[in-house]
C-alpha cells in the first residue's frame, strides 16, 4: 500500500509539472566493487543511510569473494568504480591499464596478518615452510614485504595458494603452520583452538602505509563523469562522519555487512584508520609514509622481485588528486 502511495504522488507530481528532486529523477547508477572488509565501514553506512543518493548515484555495492580479479573487472567495464589496494593499482598500470586512484578509503594497521603455529616465532622461521595465502592480492605483498626485510623472497617458502577465506580452513585443519589474510579471518584464526594455536607473527601495523585500500576508476570514466567521482567522494566521507558521531548504529551496519558482532566490528576497526578529509592528500605528496612515493617505491621493487611486474608506472599516472585537493580547499 505504502509502495502505490508513493508512486502515485510521483505520478501526480509528473502531471502537474512539479519536477522532482534530482536524485530520485535522475539518479546515476553505480557498480561499486568491495569485498568483506572492515575497512570499508564508511562505505557500508553510506550505501546503507543514502549518502551517495544525495548526490545523484544510485550506488549498488557488488561484492567479490576474490579481489585479485576486481582490477580486470573495472577495466572491463563489469563495475563502474572499485575499492583495490594500492599495490593491485600499480601491477595494473604497469600492463598499461589506465586506472586512478581518487581517494584513499583506508590504512591497514593490523587488519592484515601473517598468522603462524605458535611454533613458529620469527618471520625468517618461514624458510622452507608451506604458507597459505592469495597470489598477487595484498596477502602475497605483505609476505614478499616481511620476507624481503628479512633477507629472503617468496621462493623460500612453499606457496599454497587460496582465498583469504579459505587459509581460516586450511590453517585449522593443519595443512599448513602459516598464512596470510585480512580480517575477519585473522581474528577467527587467532581464536580458533581456544586461542592457544596460532598467532599473529607480524601485521601491518608494522608496516604502515604499505597496504592503502583506495578507491579506483578508470580515467576515462573520470574523464566522462567527474561528478560521479565528487559523489563517490562526498558519499564516502559522509559515512566516516556517521561512523565518528554515531558509533553504536554504524556499528550494527558493519556488523550486518559483515555477518559479524557489533563489539567484533569495535574490536576490529582499531585496525584499521580512515583518514579525514583533512588527511586525504596525504596520499599524493612526495615524502614518507602514507605517501604513494614512499610506498609505490616499495611497493615496485617487490613485484618486479618477485616477477609480478616488468617495470613500474610513474606514480602520478597512478592517481588523480584533483578531487580531493578541491574539497579541501573548501
Amino acid at each position: 500500500m505504502l509502495k502505490l502511495a508513493v508512486r502515485f504522488l510521483c505520478l501526480a507530481g509528473v502531471l502537474a509539472g512539479v519536477p522532482l528532486p534530482l536524485a530520485a529523477a535522475a539518479a546515476t547508477p553505480v557498480n561499486l566493487g568491495v569485498v568483506t572488509w572492515i575497512g570499508y565501514g564508511p562505505i557500508y553506512c553510506a550505501a546503507a543511510n543514502g549518502s551517495y543518493q544525495k548526490y545523484g548515484l544510485d550506488v549498488k555495492l557488488v561484492n567479490f569473494s576474490d579481489n585479485s580479479v576486481m582490477p580486470g573487472a573495472l577495466q572491463s567495464g563489469q563495475i563502474d568504480a572499485t575499492t583495490l589496494t594500492y599495490d593491485q593499482v600499480i601491477a595494473s598500470n604497469a600492463r598499461g591499464w589506465k586506472l586512478k586512484v581518487v581517494m584513499p578509503v583506508d590504512y591497514s594497521m593490523g587488519g592484515d596478518a601473517i598468522l603462524a603455529s605458535t611454533k613458529i616465532q620469527a618471520v625468517k622461521d618461514l624458510k622452507g615452510r608451506k604458507v597459505a595465502f592469495m597470489a598477487a592480492s595484498p596477502s602475497d605483498f605483505l609476505l614478499g614485504y616481511a620476507l624481503a626485510r628479512d633477507g629472503l623472497s617468496e621462493k623460500d617458502v612453499q606457496a599454497v595458494n587460496t582465498t583469504p577465506e579459505g587459509v581460516v580452513g586450511i590453517m585449522a585443519g593443519g595443512s599448513t603452520d602459516a598464512g596470510v589474510s585480512y580480517e575477519p579471518n585473522v581474528s577467527v584464526i587467532v581464536k580458533s583452538g581456544g586461542g592457544k594455536r596460532f598467532h599473529v607473527l607480524m601485521s601491518s601495523r608494522e608496516a604502515r602505509g604499505m597496504i592503502t585500500d583506495v578507491m579506483v576508476l578508470k580515467d576515462s570514466v573520470i574523464a566522462k563523469n567527474p561528478k560521479l567521482v565528487d559523489g563517490l567522494i562526498r558519499g564516502t566521507l559522509e559515512g566516516l562522519a556517521f561512523m565518528q558521531a554515531q558509533p553504536a548504529a554504524a556499528a550494527a551496519i558493519i556488523a550486518k555487512t559483515l555477518d559479524i558482532s557489533p563489539s567484533d566490528v569495535r574490536d576490529q576497526l582499531a585496525n584499521i584508520e580512515n583518514p579525514s578529509l583533512a588527511n586525504l592528500g596525504d596520499v599524493f605528496k612526495p615524502g614518507a609514509l602514507p605517501s604513494f612515493y614512499a610506498s609505490g617505491k616499495i611497493i615496485s621493487d617487490i613485484l618486479k622481485r618477485e616477477g609480478q611486474i616488468d617495470a613500474a608506472p610513474p606514480i602520478e599516472s597512478t592517481y588523480d588528486a584533483r578531487f580531493v585537493n578541491a574539497l579541501q580547499a573548501h
